[in-house]
Formats: structure tokens, C-alpha cells, sequence
């Protein structure tokens, strides 16, 4: 005797109701959603760059932005004068401010209360104030409260920028002092080393390869920084890249300037990146914390 639930001709139930598939629905893998999700965001950029495209006045941002005669006018100026006065600039806040970085980070793993707290004052302070203070107190706050105490204006930008720098750059070389193992202060002590000359000889040579990274980015974040340098006024000689388009942009009234600017600080930051991604990988990077 059949079943009264048997299904007859038709795929039917004995009650005439159809029976439901039962073939399951295939699932799209991770994969595949993942490359169904990058078509349409690549997609929404062709689509946002072909509105920008359309919609953009060319005519007018070439004239304001791209003027190849106003750019070519800031020639061999902005290369001779404003981009290695930038460099130099840079370069000697950046030695400066690792010199005092170093002291900083040694005073801040000092077993002197004293000498730790004022790292702390110090680095909380210069790490808490703007760039910009630092440059207009150190040009016009100490002629006025020093008078006749004037410095060279290189000098003055050199520990302006030593100043903002040094703050961040303590924290990260104290950073890669601890990473380094204890073991090796341990073993340069058993062979009679004291504990200054095993810093010196042992620990900080291992901390600089671990914090190299870290010290080219803060290398980066200095050159953009010496672009205030220009509140300070110059002669033309003296000029930085910020100076000299200021001062390009007021004689040609027009912005073409800024590109070629931003262009000159891209020739030397680009570099600078791709040195930092190198040495990541080849040494690693200590994790800061500090930015």
C-alpha cells in the first residue's frame, strides 16, 4: 500500500500541492565578493573623476595654477637659493635637535629623579606647543626680552627647528633604548664596561638601526616644518621654498608658484619616504608611540 505522502505525476503531493526545489543556491566565495566590491569602487572613482573632469573650469585653473612662463621665471632661483636653503635648513635643525633628543632620552631612563623630570617638562612642553609659537618666539620674544642678544637668522631657524623636533625625537630614541635587550647591558657589564661607555658602545648602536625609521619620518615632518621659516622675513639669498613662492605669488598675482613649490618639496620628501620604507624593512621600526 502506498504512502499517502508518495508524490504522483507532476512532482504533486497526494493533496495537489507542488513540491519546492531542492536544488541548493550557490554561494559567491570571499573572492569573488571581494572582486565584485573593487569593480564598483572602481568604478564610482571613473565615474567621480569623469564628473571632475567635465565639470571643471580647465581654462580658468590653468591660467591660475599652470602658468609655464611665471614657473619658468622662478628658475634656476628656486633650485640654487629656496630648495637648498630648505636642505640646509633642515639638515642642520635635524642634527641639532638629535643631539638633544639623545640627552633627552638619556636623562628621561636616568635613575635621577631630577633629570627625568625635567625631560618631562621639557618634552610635554615643546611636544604640546605648535611650530609656528616656537618660530615666532625665538625670532621676535628674545630680541625683546634679551635686547641686543641677536642671532644669526640661521642660527635662529636651526634651533627653532631643533627645538620642535627634539621633543618627538627623545621619546623615539628612548623607545628603541628599551628595546634593546637587557642581556646585552648585562654582558658589557661582565666584562668590566661602566654603564656610560656600555650605552655608548653597545646599546645606542643597536637602538639607532631599530629607530632609523621612525627618525627619517620625523626628517620629513622637518622639512614641511622650515616652510614657517619665512614668518621670520629673509633676504633673498636667505629665502626658503615658503618664502620664495610668497613672495612670487605677490609679484605675479598669481598661484603657479605654489605648484612649483609644492613640486620642490616633493623632490625631496618622495625620496625620503621611499628611504624610510626601505630601511622598515631591512631593520625593522620601533613602535614609538609618540605621534
Amino acid at each position: 500500500m502506498s504512502s499517502p505522502h508518495a508524490t504522483g505525476n507532476g512532482g504533486r503531493t497526494g493533496t495537489g500541492i507542488p513540491v519546492a526545489a531542492a536544488t541548493p543556491k550557490a554561494k559567491m566565495s570571499k573572492r569573488q565578493k571581494a572582486k565584485i566590491s573593487r569593480g564598483i569602487q572602481y568604478g564610482l572613482l571613473v565615474v567621480i573623476a569623469a564628473v571632475i573632469a567635465v565639470v571643471a573650469d580647465w581654462p580658468t585653473l590653468i591660467d591660475t595654477f599652470g602658468r609655464v612662463d611665471i614657473a619658468a621665471d622662478m628658475f634656476p632661483d628656486v633650485i640654487t637659493k629656496a630648495l637648498k636653503n630648505t636642505v640646509v635648513f633642515t639638515g642642520l635643525g635635524f642634527i641639532l635637535g638629535l643631539v638633544i633628543a639623545i640627552v633627552l632620552a638619556l636623562m628621561r631612563l636616568s635613575s635621577v629623579g631630577v633629570y627625568r623630570w625635567i625631560a618631562f617638562v621639557y618634552i610635554e612642553f615643546f611636544r604640546g606647543l605648535p611650530a609656528l609659537v616656537v618660530f615666532l618666539v625665538m625670532g621676535f620674544g628674545l630680541p625683546v626680552a634679551f635686547p641686543g642678544f641677536i642671532l644669526p637668522q640661521l642660527v635662529v631657524i636651526m634651533i627653532a627647528l631643533a627645538l620642535v623636533s627634539s621633543a618627538y625625537m627623545a621619546e623615539t630614541i628612548r623607545a628603541g633604548i628599551q628595546a634593546v635587550p637587557k642581556g646585552q647591558v648585562e654582558a658589557a657589564r661582565s666584562l668590566g664596561m661602566s654603564s656610560s661607555r656600555a650605552m655608548f658602545t653597545i646599546v645606542l648602536p643597536q637602538a639607532m638601526r631599530i629607530i632609523l625609521p621612525p627618525l627619517t619620518n620625523e626628517l620629513i615632518l622637518l622639512t614641511k616644518d622650515s616652510s614657517l621659516a619665512y614668518i621670520l622675513g629673509s633676504s633673498v639669498d636667505g629665502r626658503e621654498l615658503a618664502a620664495l613662492g610668497r613672495a612670487e605669488i605677490v609679484n605675479s598675482a598669481n598661484l603657479t608658484p605654489f605648484i612649483v613649490i609644492a613640486l620642490c618639496y616633493l623632490i625631496i620628501t618622495i625620496p625620503l619616504s621611499y628611504l624610510s620604507r626601505v630601511l622598515e624593512k631591512k631593520y625593522g621600526s620601533a613602535d614609538s608611540g609618540v605621534k
